[in-house]
C-alpha cells in the first residue's frame, strides 16, 4: 500500500461538499492555469510566489482528477508566447519546472500517474529536457491518470510541425496526399494517442483559448472559472465537471428531432 502523498489529501476540512457529477466524468480535461501573477500582485508578493503557489494548486487538481476518474489531464504550463516574459521570470519558471519534476515525480509515479510532455525542444534548458524525458520514461508504464504537460507549446506551432512532416512524407512517397484526411493529420500531432478534449477549463475569469490545443478542442465544452489559479482546487474541478455533465453534446446532430412542418418539407 502506497502511503498517501500530501497532494492526495484534501486542502481543507471545511471545504463544502463535492458537487454531484450527474454522469460519467469527461475522459480528457484540458486546463489553462491562469492568474498566478495576479494572485501574487494582489498580495504584494513577487510573481514568483504566484508560480510556486500555482504548482501546489496543480498537485491538488491532479489528485482531484484521479479521484473523479478523469483519464487524461492536459495543462498549459508554458506557451511559445511566454518567452516574451522578462528573462528573470523565464529563468525562475524553468528552474521551478525542473525541480518540480525531480521532487514530485516519484509520488506521482507511486499513484500510477503517467506524465507526458507536449512541446518543442528548442529554447528549453538542456537540464529541463533531461528531467522531462526521465519523467516520461519513469512513468511510461503507468495505467492511471495521464498528466500531459504542455511546456514550450503552441497549437499553431504543433499544426505547422504536423504539416511539415506530412509534406515530407508525401514527398518521400510514404504518404498518399490524395488520401489525406483529419485522422491522418491527427496522427502527426505531438501526442496522437491522446483523445480529443472533452472539457476545457480556464481560470482567472479569462475567456479565450490562447493557442492551446486548437485541433484537439474542436468539440470541447468550455468552462471559465473566476478563481485565480493558485486558489483553484479539486472542488473547482469537480464543479466544472458537474457543469460539463449537465450539457447535451450532440456533435452536430440532433436528439429526437421533431417532425418538420409540412411547409418545410417542400
Amino acid at each position: 500500500m502506497v502511503a498517501p502523498h500530501p497532494s492526495w489529501t484534501p486542502r481543507s476540512s471545511v471545504d463544502p461538499p463535492a458537487a454531484p457529477l450527474g454522469s460519467a466524468p469527461p475522459r480528457h480535461v484540458a486546463i489553462v492555469m491562469d492568474g498566478n501573477g495576479r494572485w501574487a500582485t494582489s498580495r504584494g508578493l513577487p510573481r514568483a510566489a504566484g508560480h510556486t503557489a500555482g504548482e501546489r494548486a496543480l498537485l491538488d487538481v491532479v489528485a482531484g482528477a484521479a479521484e473523479i476518474g478523469i483519464r487524461y489531464l492536459t495543462v498549459f504550463a508554458f506557451s511559445t508566447e511566454n518567452w516574451n516574459r522578462p528573462p528573470a521570470e523565464r529563468r525562475f519558471l524553468m528552474t521551478l519546472f525542473r525541480r518540480g519534476l525531480r521532487t514530485r515525480r516519484d509520488a506521482l509515479h507511486a499513484h500510477g500517474v503517467r506524465i507526458r510532455w507536449l512541446g518543442q525542444h528548442s529554447k528549453l534548458p538542456p537540464q529541463l529536457v533531461t528531467e522531462l524525458e526521465a519523467t516520461e520514461r519513469l512513468t511510461a508504464g503507468n495505467t492511471g491518470l495521464t498528466l500531459a504537460l504542455c511546456l514550450n507549446y503552441g497549437s499553431r506551432s504543433e499544426l505547422v510541425d504536423a504539416a511539415r512532416r506530412i509534406a515530407e512524407d508525401a514527398t518521400a512517397g510514404s504518404l498518399d496526399a490524395a488520401a489525406l484526411d483529419s485522422q491522418t493529420v491527427a496522427r502527426y500531432l505531438y501526442a496522437p494517442d491522446l483523445p480529443d478534449v472533452d472539457l476545457f477549463i480556464r481560470s482567472a475569469g479569462e475567456q479565450r483559448v490562447s493557442n492551446f490545443l486548437l485541433w484537439q478542442c474542436a468539440y470541447a465544452e468550455f468552462v471559465f472559472v473566476d478563481a485565480l489559479w493558485p486558489d483553484f482546487n479539486r472542488r473547482h474541478l469537480r464543479q466544472a465537471v458537474a457543469a460539463y455533465a449537465s450539457r447535451n453534446r450532440t456533435f452536430g446532430t440532433v436528439n429526437d428531432p421533431q417532425p418538420l412542418p409540412r411547409a418545410a418539407r417542400g
